[in-house]
């Protein structure tokens, strides 16, 4: 079973899933690999709260071992990568303002 997201983590797999995962997951010319590693992504991801969702999005794009060759199957299969995703999703999902949210929804 999957673990029901907090409102941070469900908007950030939302937004992930509507610019990168679900056009590679719905297209019929994306390959096997490449819906296999989104869906593995999806699944690590949905372990994490947002801060450690972020912190993960952030390591993607820098360029762990197994990132650089992922992100190079997604240009070369002409998909977004998390780096087309950068600008919006740093103004988005900035940490200081996840931390921030999840104070205010905290009863005190």
């Amino acid at each position: 079973m999957t673990p029901k997201l907090g409102p941070d983590e469900q908007a950030i797999m939302d937004y992930l899933h509507e610019h990168v995962f679900d056009p590679i997951l719905t297209s019929a010319r994306a390959s096997q690999k490449l819906k296999g590693g989104v869906n593995l992504t999806i699944t690590r991801m949905r372990l994490l709260k947002a801060e450690k969702m972020v912190e993960y999005y952030w390591n993607a794009i820098k360029g762990t071992e197994r990132s650089k060759g992922f992100a190079a199957l997604m240009k070369k299969e002409r998909f977004n990568r998390f780096e087309e995703t950068i600008d919006e999703f740093r103004e988005r999902f900035d940490p200081k303002i996840l931390r921030k949210a999840a104070r205010e929804r905290t009863p005190s």
